[in-house]
């Protein structure tokens, strides 16, 4: 079987399939439609984030029969199309569900602890303890939107803590001795914090609006290491501005491309002016944490994405010559 890998990956996962016997080629740089033309010879190809896999994409893979995902959602990918053409389809969301769970908690921690406001202003000569007075997790109750291997990961990282986890999900009977599932009219009502765990899906594109906002209870935290278009930016920053949201950790923005690699380069260099309003705001409020899109991106994730892949491959292959 000849596979194409369309993404740089950890060096694992190509080695792995060639110790298996597969024929491994590598295209890092063609455009989609060179891809497009030469896509019919492979059986199989690895993609992380690099384009969209579109109906035209599949049409042209003749003798497609995998895609591996290294990461954790496949919202680039025509999924429908895919499994109606026989494509198994292959993520990797057991890789990285331990770094974002731990992103997650550190997002919240410096949150409470206004970190990275403290750190600014002792780098600038000021000492404000007062002013940076924070508050403890414990006694808490976080909500959790989204219960699965990322939400999971979360709520094993509370367990040290003494806090209330609830979570909500669309699926039933996900609840565990670490999160106790309840209707998300229940954990609006009770939540402190809000972390949302949700795939890209018609469901939750501009979940977190005004509406949902101000269905909440109590002010609250938001912690978004999920997808940026969860939630509606100029909403999230009118929350802010009138403190029915306390903070935001946000890995993730409703600006940045499909790609990690290039997220929001054309506000990074342009002037402020051509910048969204509502991202002028949150890249200067001391209560807003922000970072790259790299809560599953660390080092050990690195491999255990590869890993993963190479291992439900195998499991694919062994399942059809059994079949």
């Amino acid at each position: 079987m000849k596979i194409l890998h369309l993404d740089t990956n950890h060096e694992l996962l190509i080695n792995q399939l060639n110790d298996l016997g597969f024929t491994n080629h590598e295209d890092y740089t063609s455009s989609k439609e060179v891809i497009m033309a030469k896509i019919h010879q492979y059986d199989g190809f690895i993609i992380r984030s690099r384009f969209s896999i579109d109906q035209a994409f599949l049409d042209a893979a003749t003798n497609l029969k995998f895609i591996g995902r290294v990461g954790a959602g496949l919202e680039n990918i025509d999924c429908d199309y895919a499994q109606q053409n026989g494509v198994y389809l292959i993520s990797a969301p057991e890789g990285n569900r331990n770094a974002v769970g731990e992103h997650s908690l550190a997002m919240l921690l410096s949150l409470f602890n206004k970190l990275n406001k403290a750190d600014k202003e002792v780098r600038a000569g000021q000492w404000l303890r007062e002013d940076n007075r924070g508050l403890e997790l414990d006694g808490k109750t976080v909500g959790l939107i989204g219960y699965g291997n990322m939400g999971k990961a979360f709520a094993k990282k509370l367990r040290g803590f003494d806090v209330t986890v609830l979570c909500y999900d669309i699926k039933a009977n996900v609840g565990d001795d670490n999160a106790k599932q309840v209707s998300l009219k229940e954990l609006q009502k009770r939540a402190d914090v809000l972390s949302l765990h949700t795939p890209e899906t018609p469901l939750t594109i501009n979940m977190v609006d005004d509406g949902f906002i101000n269905q909440f209870t109590k002010p609250f935290w938001l912690i978004n290491t999920a997808r940026g278009k969860s939630v509606v930016t100029k909403d999230l920053v009118l929350a802010l501005q009138s403190g029915k949201i306390l903070g935001a950790g946000l890995d993730v923005l409703e600006y940045e491309k499909a790609s990690f690699e290039n997220l929001f380069k054309t506000s990074v260099t342009s002037s402020a002016v051509d910048m969204p309003k509502a991202f002028q705001y949150l890249i200067k409020a001391e209560n807003v944490l922000l970072s790259p899109h790299v809560a599953g991106w660390t080092v050990e994730s690195k491999e255990k994405l590869a890993q993963t892949i190479v291992d439900k491959i195998k499991d694919f292959v062994r399942l059809n010559k059994t079949s």
